[in-house]
């Protein structure tokens, strides 16, 4: 396996070692070993069917390994399932966004972390108080809080996912995208870059899923290469370059 040369002397926020993941006998993970670092981007590379997603899903409880070990912050945790990975600071952004289309903004920010008055009340008010503070740390503007999100553009939907994962409730220390940029253009792709790296300057760590090596290239300070659900590769983005990550997904070197 292609790695980097020297030994990092930090300890991870998140290690998985020899995850295995097996669906009736297939194996859709062998033995992966993977270390997310402090203030760290790692990108997550590999084809299609090479494993990516099963390991998000692992490291995030909607998926038990078949064998293995996952560790936070150096504790060895079984995360049975999404919640008790919240509950560990490890909050996950799939492709799908998992938004509620025919609710409004400030709904899908406070799904299932509602803001609330004495008696028991839902505090609109600082809901949509809260949603704007959020959009505009976020840098996205939208025509009104009370449109429902299906009539959002992608980048605003993915602001509004990250904004709920990240910006409601407990700031999470790990954060696991999944295509994040899939079917942006470019002025909201490099828009979701720069929030992902807002995000490492909030000392928030993130694995990152993505077909688009540009875009990892852009933001990514490591980046690991599955290939049949093995690792095959790791490198620091800064020494190398897009036909090594590519050799390695293609099986080449």
């Amino acid at each position: 396996m292609e790695s980097p040369k020297h030994e990092d002397k930090r300890k991870p926020v998140l290690e998985a070692r020899r995850i295995t993941k097996k669906f009736s006998g297939i194996v859709a993970l062998f033995q992966v070993d993977l270390r997310l670092y402090p203030n760290e981007i790692l990108a997550l590379l590999g084809d299609n069917g090479a494993g990516k997603s099963t390991l998000i899903k692992c490291l995030s409880g909607a998926h038990s390994p078949s064998e293995g070990e996952i560790f936070v912050r150096g504790e060895r945790i079984i995360i049975s399932n999404p919640k008790k990975a919240k509950s560990l600071g490890v909050e996950t952004i799939y492709q799908d966004m998992a938004l509620f289309d025919i609710l409004n903004v400030p709904s899908n920010l406070f799904a299932g972390k509602p803001l609330i008055r004495s008696w028991g009340f839902l505090d609109d008010k600082s809901m949509k108080r809260e949603s704007v503070r959020i959009l505009n740390r976020l840098d996205i503007r939208v025509r009104s809080l009370n449109q429902v999100v299906r009539n959002l553009s992608g980048g605003q939907r993915h602001a509004v996912s990250i904004g709920r994962a990240v910006y409601v409730g407990n700031t999470p220390q790990i954060v696991l995208m999944d295509e994040p940029t899939a079917g942006l253009g470019v002025e909201e792709s490099n828009k979701l870059l720069q929030t992902i790296l807002d995000l490492k300057e909030e000392g928030i760590s993130v694995i990152l899923i993505s077909h688009n090596l540009d875009h990892v290239f852009a933001v990514a300070d490591r980046a690991v290469v599955l290939r049949g659900g093995k690792l095959v590769g790791e490198k620091d983005i800064k020494k190398t370059n897009r036909t090594e990550i590519v050799q390695m997904m293609l099986g080449v070197v």
